[in-house]
């Protein structure tokens, strides 16, 4: 009873409290950007909205990340029909590639002394890396159609995407990049107190006398996200997926084509939040199919081989992310290319040498006879006794055999061959 009492007594003090200030929901973009990130701030507008929220602040330290996840928290920003405020804190971060974009898109954007911005050029995954004009243009398009909306220096926001330009909290206030430098959030909340901002065609003035912070944390449903989308987990559950699944195939009854199947199926889920290069996948498909063509026509290997290539090519080029950190794109290459080249490599000796032992298998008992050469010992009215690997068995023949004469043994019924005269 006291306990309800004072869990009662708790929420209606803040209530009070909420009720007499502004309420600021607060969520954080920290390290790479995926889905998971997108999830954790649709989730946050989704709270201002239940609690008719004053602002929004979105608190960023980021090197980048996937391009449809920034795409996503983007078009909340610009849509919001309440107040956002991104913001890069503390000292020492910074809101580089796809976090630039996502800081110039707020209503009101702030950054902390010693934080930067910027460094925007796109870059891929792929062997070797190269940069496309028309991915460029396009992600330059972008970033001046955000600065315009929101009346930032388009020239300025372009040249983080072509030239990668990187500025300073102070040089990006003196360009007109942000809007306010601030060192804390109370220092942030304070200077923008009484400013007007104008939201889908309505002018809002805030009202910080007073603050109430409500901050969203990352949920379960985030973290799954946060995992899956990240392009190496994608990577790892695709290769352990495909070949964990042809070997389950080939020896049923141990679960590995189970584990194969929930691999793939992680893989394709974490890979729908991620840009696929089209050529790559099909170089996986044909290593697959090469790989069965291996096992169903032995070709001394050189599918096998080949088969290799494909995938080890494929895994490499898979993922085109332009607005990824430009480190991960040498650590990915190298981690991609050691991990498929390897997994590849082992996976496929264990495949076709399962193949092979299942073969040998098929021909034990009945079947390990067929094909083998015999000297007949004697033989009359089509019985006889013939020698087979230094062993006599009974035989029959519809030929006309007699003793010394080379047989070739085309069947077997318990302990009698069936043999024919080798011609």
């Amino acid at each position: 009873m006291c306990l309800r009492f004072l869990a009662t007594f708790v929420a209606l003090i803040l209530l009070i409290s909420i009720a007499n200030g502004a309420v600021v929901v607060r969520v954080d973009i920290k390290g790479e950007i995926n889905q998971g990130t997108a999830i954790l701030v649709d989730s946050a507008f989704k709270k201002a909205e239940e609690i008719d929220a004053d602002a929004i602040l979105i608190v960023i330290d980021t090197p980048g990340g996937l391009l449809l996840a920034t795409k996503d928290i983007v078009s909340d920003i610009l849509n919001s029909d309440i107040p956002v405020i991104t913001y890069v804190y503390p000292s020492g971060a910074f809101s580089a590639s796809a976090g630039s974009f996502i800081l110039i898109s707020g209503h009101i954007a702030a950054m902390a002394n010693g934080t930067s911005v910027g460094a925007a050029t796109p870059h891929t995954a792929e062997f070797p890396p190269k940069i496309e004009n028309k991915t460029i243009n396009y992600i330059a398009s972008y970033a001046k159609s955000i600065a315009e909306m929101r009346g930032r220096p388009k020239d300025v926001v372009e040249k983080f995407v072509t030239e990668g330009l990187s500025l300073s909290a102070k040089e990006a206030y003196k360009k007109g990049v942000i809007d306010v430098l601030a060192d804390s959030p109370d220092e942030l909340f304070e200077k923008i107190n009484g400013w007007s901002v104008n939201v889908k065609g309505r002018s809002i003035k805030l009202d910080f006398s007073t603050i109430e912070v409500v901050k969203v944390r990352k949920s379960i449903q985030s973290q799954i996200y946060e995992i899956l989308s990240n392009p190496l987990v994608a990577f790892v559950l695709l290769i352990l997926g495909i070949y964990c699944l042809i070997f389950g195939l080939m020896t049923p009854g141990i679960g590995m084509e189970i584990f194969g199947a929930i691999c793939l199926i992680l893989a394709l889920f974490g890979m729908g939040a991620l840009s696929i290069n089209t050529f790559a996948a099909i170089l996986i498909l044909l290593g697959i199919l090469l790989l069965i063509l291996e096992l169903l026509t032995p070709a001394f290997g050189i599918l096998g081989i080949a088969s290799v290539i494909c995938m080890t090519l494929g895994c490499i080029m898979l993922f085109r992310e332009p607005l990824m950190p430009k480190d991960f794109y040498r650590d990915f290459l190298m981690f991609v290319g050691g991990i498929s080249l390897g997994t590849a490599t082992i996976m496929t000796y264990v495949i076709l040498k399962v193949a092979q032992l299942k073969s040998m298998r098929k021909k034990v008992g009945a079947e390990a006879m067929v094909g083998e050469t015999g000297e007949i010992m004697e033989f009359k009215d089509g019985n006889g006794l013939v020698k087979v690997r230094g062993e006599i068995w009974k035989c029959k023949s519809e030929d006309d055999l007699k003793k010394g004469d080379e047989v070739v043994v085309v069947g077997r019924d318990g302990l009698t061959l069936f043999v024919k005269k080798k011609r």
